[in-house]
């Protein structure tokens, strides 16, 4: 339902520039980039159940809490290099796309991808009963 509607709003936002001579063939083709567009976008940042514990570290409330959390993030980077650490950072904190993070680090994006991969893997086994 949501990307119908973002079909129309694409529809109403160029209209000023649009000429339509096929309109099925241009809604089914708009429908398409928006649907394809949705999914890049999931496969960017995902909703993750893995993220979960990372979440409830980010909004511990207490010293308890952090106490409990900053435990939780040593075992996490302890064996990983200080670079990931801070590609964890910029990605899942500071919000940088894989390619902002790769010319931050010096790496290429797939070197990137493979190693917040790994930490994620990471963090799922330490959630894992």
């Amino acid at each position: 339902m949501e990307a119908m509607q973002d079909v129309f709003v694409e529809v109403l936002r160029r209209q000023d520039r649009l000429i339509v001579a096929a309109p099925s063939s241009f809604l089914y083709t708009t429908a398409t980039h928006v649907c394809l567009n949705r999914i890049r976008s999931a496969n960017r940042k995902p909703s993750d159940p893995r993220g979960q514990l990372i979440e409830r570290i980010a909004h511990a409330p207490d010293a308890e809490d952090r106490a409990l959390a900053n435990s939780v993030l040593g075992r996490i980077f302890q064996r990983e290099e200080r670079s990931t650490r801070v590609m964890a950072v910029l990605f899942l904190v500071d919000g940088l796309t894989l390619q902002e993070v790769a010319a931050e680090v010096g790496l290429s994006v797939s070197g990137v991808r493979k190693r917040l991969r790994k930490l994620r893997d990471h963090v799922a086994a330490l959630e894992a009963p």
